[in-house]
């Protein structure tokens, strides 16, 4: 039985999170599968749902036919504590599949802060933690990801990691495990030793790790002979490889919900400070016909009216003015959105915002990253005052309210004017919106650097808790009201991320201790517990401030010295002497600067200049509003999807719409939304056979194409009935009564009780909102009640303009029930009255 069929999964927040049959999800016969494996995400489905990389590796590994890959995320604390109530071992959202039935489990590490997390995982999955005790009878443990360019605070835990981009690696790696299943082996050292010829993979149990008296690592051994360091892999070009154009829509609201298009792998900046714009190197640009292929596939196949550009740096891709005027060419019509997530001051021109606003205006993150030109500098980031301010000019001027700035606080050679300089710069920023704009607000962003490996500030001490508290303070103090918004990352996350950041192998036994003592979801600021993790390093032995605060010296052994990202540590040495005399050093796709990454004849810079692009004729959107029709259409909502919220199967159905190409006619203004409405709001678990909407469309279609036309696009729980065309002119009829069939498990509805209600005048129920306590009347509100069995009851509903009680609100008063005995009911709504 799957655990949405459960009684206590009523109780469950969010409940579309572990539903798993969401709109091109990928169901495979696993039993016919040769080679099964589980991506897992370690943080929330909202959160991995959002992540680019999960979707790519999906889509890739279920294009082999003889591959099943399904997913896994974090249960979130109310359903981890159910299954450990229950007994249930974590599984995939697809199958159900208990994780420990998979042939590979695979991690995606995005940050230092999942690693609770990952033990977390094993342990609901009854799968044992260390790589050196598990054998073939368990799955092939394997992570990538990020924060596998140091894998060591977590590498023993695995038994390999994938550096670099995953997409050959992983299907490598699947290959070995069939070969080695085919052939009836079942020794894991063996099929590991299979796994060295494949690019980008490491394996922790063949590294030996030897440790000073001091703490240091005195050296790292490996056990392999002619491998003594994993080179990363390499993608040389990302357009040789598939991307995901049937992309899952989640039910759930994931973080960012929205198509996202890879248009550029890498980045060419040199920024000193970031660990992706160096481990990622070369920038390979996506091709603009690719790319404009991409976006119309993947937006006709998943019905969404937002299109994110994704890169390091999105405003450097060669010919981004030609790509956006391409894609707002062919979807300013259809009401899609185009943003791009990531810019950089100097990337920004009019024509950008020009063609980004055609639709609404999305946001503008820019990246400032410190207050002064002289700190600028030392990381590299070349921006001056003067470049800021004209940016942040051009950008109100044209029609923007609301820009966000990042910056750093705690960088190397960082001191106390910088700060004040971030505050002073600030005030200019938001003094440009004029006074006209009475409404702009300047979002400031905060955060604690956090030295990273592979970088050229590896070395450098990351700031104390305390100074890094102090900072903080300075800029709320100094940007206190007015037009400013200062939002900032809470400091002791920071501080534990640079713990592990920098850390090696006996972090592990802190990252076990703090999961024995509760501790979960650290990226989670309301989640987080210092103190725990401050009794985890004391109960280890371990002092955080010797990874954190102390200088590197340039002939120290790293924990990551013989993880190979390409970028030799002689460059990562000369940038950090450079940023010590506030030296420059340009871009690296005007002219080489011998990092180390490119061999000039597998591995180069890939750019495109889009000169061969044809034009793209521009879609009138001169169209009557006259031509619309309305249509009324009548629906279910039944089986699993019961679990959904209203707002879930109102962004279902716009997105079902707009893959079933029938064009929704949209309101007028700064944000045009579908002319779309529905005559109830249903709550999260109640089912229906009777639901009502009408919309307004632009086409002509016959009543029983549009609904064959739905039907195709929608879930069968969420099956059109009927649809039928309606005149412009007619009102919308009012719902006057809801008929509902509730049915009780483990409960039985007392007679009695029921007879009370019926003949009193008057029924107070007392109901908890925003407001406080509330007393609603709920007998003029029942125009019939009856028994159909001890367990099961039918009622009827009016709906007034006045506040209102749900089915299972009204019985849990008459026949006074527990909170708990309401969660337990299940409620079908069987029809309705309309007026």
């Amino acid at each position: 039985m799957s655990v949405m069929d459960q009684p206590w999964f009523s109780k469950i927040r969010r409940p579309g999170r572990y539903l798993g049959n969401e709109i091109n999800a990928i169901k495979k016969d696993l039993s016919k599968a040769e080679v099964s494996i589980a991506l897992v995400f370690p943080d929330t489905y909202e959160i991995g749902m959002s992540h680019l990389g999960l979707k790519i590796l999906y889509n890739l590994l279920n294009k082999e036919p003889w591959i099943a890959c399904e997913r896994v995320f974090s249960p979130w604390i109310d359903m981890e504590e159910a299954l450990r109530r229950e007994k249930i071992p974590l599984a995939s959202l697809e199958s159900c599949r208990p994780l420990s039935d998979f042939d590979i489990v695979g991690f995606s590490i995005q940050h230092e802060l999942c690693y609770t997390n990952l033990l977390n995982i094993l342990d609901l999955s009854g799968i044992p933690f260390l790589a050196s005790e598990r054998d073939s009878e368990n799955p092939l443990l394997i992570a990538g990801g990020p924060a596998c360019f140091n894998p060591e605070p977590v590498a023993d835990f695995f038994d390999l990691m994938v550096i670099g981009d995953g997409e050959a690696a992983v299907l490598d790696i699947c290959r070995t495990v069939r070969k080695s299943k085919n052939q009836k082996r079942h020794d894991r050292k063996n099929l590991l030793r299979e796994m060295l010829v494949i690019d980008g993979v490491y394996i922790p149990s063949f590294f030996q790790i030897q440790y000073a008296d001091s703490g240091d690592i005195r050296s790292v051994e490996s056990s392999v002979q002619g491998y003594d360091s994993v080179r990363k892999a390499i993608l040389p070009d990302i357009d040789a490889y598939p991307y995901p154009e049937r992309q899952i829509v989640p039910f759930t609201e994931p973080a960012h919900d929205r198509v996202s298009v890879e248009i550029a792998r890498g980045c060419t900046r040199g920024c000193r400070f970031c660990q992706a714009g160096m481990v990622y190197r070369p920038v390979r640009e996506r091709s603009i016909e690719s790319i404009l292929k991409i976006a119309e596939n993947t937006l006709r196949l998943t019905g969404y009216e937002d299109l994110s550009l994704l890169s390091l740096s999105s405003g450097d891709y060669s010919c981004i003015g030609v790509l956006l005027k391409g894609l707002m060419d062919r979807y300013s019509r259809d009401k899609i959105a185009v943003s791009l997530p990531s810019l950089r001051m100097d990337s920004v021109d009019k024509q950008m915002m020009e063609q980004i606003k055609r639709v609404r205006k999305t946001g503008f993150t820019l990246a400032v990253e410190a207050g002064s030109d002289r700190l600028r500098k030392m990381i590299n980031k070349g921006l001056t005052e003067e470049d800021i301010l004209k940016t942040a000019q051009r950008v109100y001027e044209s029609g923007w309210k609301l820009i966000k700035i990042y910056f750093m606080i705690g960088l190397p050679f960082e001191q106390d004017e910088d700060i004040r300089d971030i505050i002073l710069l600030a005030k200019k920023v938001a003094g440009l919106a004029g006074k006209k704009q009475k409404k702009a607000v300047l979002h400031v962003s905060i955060s604690t650097f956090v030295p990273k490996s592979h970088t050229p500030f590896m070395w450098a001490p990351q700031i104390s808790l305390a100074e890094s508290r102090r900072k903080i303070k300075m800029l709320q103090q100094g940007l206190h009201g007015g037009r400013f918004k200062v939002k900032w990352n809470q400091p002791e996350l920071s501080w534990l991320e640079g713990v592990f950041a920098r850390g090696d192998r006996k972090l592990a036994k802190a990252v076990w201790e703090a999961w024995k003592l509760g501790e979960r979801f650290d990226a989670w600021s309301e989640q987080f517990r210092m103190d725990i993790w401050e009794e985890a390093f004391s109960r280890t032995g371990i002092d955080p401030d010797f990874y954190l605060h102390r200088e590197r010296s340039f002939q120290d052994v790293l924990p990551w010295d013989h993880i190979d990202s390409g970028v030799e540590k002689r460059f990562l040495r000369e940038e950090f002497k450079r940023a010590t005399e506030a030296i420059l050093t340009p871009d690296c796709r005007k002219k080489c600067l011998e990092c180390g990454v490119c061999n000039h004849q597998t591995v180069d810079p890939v750019l495109h200049n889009g000169q061969n692009l044809p034009s793209v004729p521009e879609r009138t959107t001169d169209f009557a509003p006259e031509l619309s029709e309305k249509y009324r259409i009548t629906f279910k909502k039944t089986g699993s999807l019961r679990r959904l919220g209203h707002l879930e199967i109102v962004r279902m159905f716009i997105r079902a719409f707009r893959r079933a190409e029938l064009e929704m006619s949209y309101s007028k203004g700064f944000h045009p939304m579908p002319k779309i409405s529905f005559y109830s709001a249903l709550p999260v678990g109640t089912a229906s056979l009777e639901e009502v909407l009408d919309i307004e469309l632009m086409v002509q279609e016959d009543n029983d194409t549009i609904q064959e036309k739905l039907n195709r696009q929608l879930p069968k729980e969420m099956a059109v009935i009927r649809a039928v065309k309606v005149a412009a002119s007619e009102k919308k009829p009012r719902l006057k009564e809801s008929r509902f069939l509730i049915s009780a498990f483990g409960i039985q509805f007392e007679e009695d009780l029921l007879s009370q209600f019926l003949k009193s005048e008057k029924f107070p129920v007392f109901k908890m909102d925003k407001k406080g306590e509330q007393v609603i009347d709920a007998r003029p509100l029942v125009s019939s009640l009856s028994l159909v069995a001890d367990d099961k009851i039918k009622m009827s509903i009016k709906h007034t303009t006045e506040r209102g009680l749900r089915p299972t609100e009204i019985l849990k008063a008459i026949f006074r029930l527990k909170d708990e005995d309401a969660l337990l009911m299940e409620t079908v709504k069987t029809g309705q009255i309309l007026e």
